[in-house]
């Protein structure tokens, strides 16, 4: 007589999950928003600010923020610096690094 096959108690990536950890390591709950196609970075940062980065985030978590993700923190704190650039002359980033010439 054959045995029963064992059930499998192990997590199988390629199982039918609401949680698909590539999705959520991207920034994809089941919840989010509509699919932004993302790309990796790469550049160095101090480790003074990514040590005050990782801190802040995780304050953030604590202190109940809606923040997703480290990536989606990033992706915010971007934005208002670009958005600061384009000020050009009134620029705060472009004075701080001491630019004589604002586009």
């Amino acid at each position: 007589m054959t045995p029963p096959p064992r059930k499998s108690t192990s997590n199988d990536l390629f199982e039918d999950t609401p949680l698909d950890p590539v999705r959520v390591a991207a920034g994809r709950s089941p919840d989010a928003r509509p699919f932004v196609a993302k790309r990796k970075a790469g550049f160095y940062l101090s480790a003074e600010l990514l040590e005050r980065f990782t801190r802040t985030f995780y304050e953030l978590k604590l202190a109940g923020a809606h923040i997703e993700n480290k990536s989606a923190l990033v992706e915010a704190a971007l934005r208002f610096a670009l958005d600061d650039i384009d000020r050009g002359g009134d620029s705060r980033i472009l004075s701080e690094m001491g630019e004589g010439h604002f586009p």
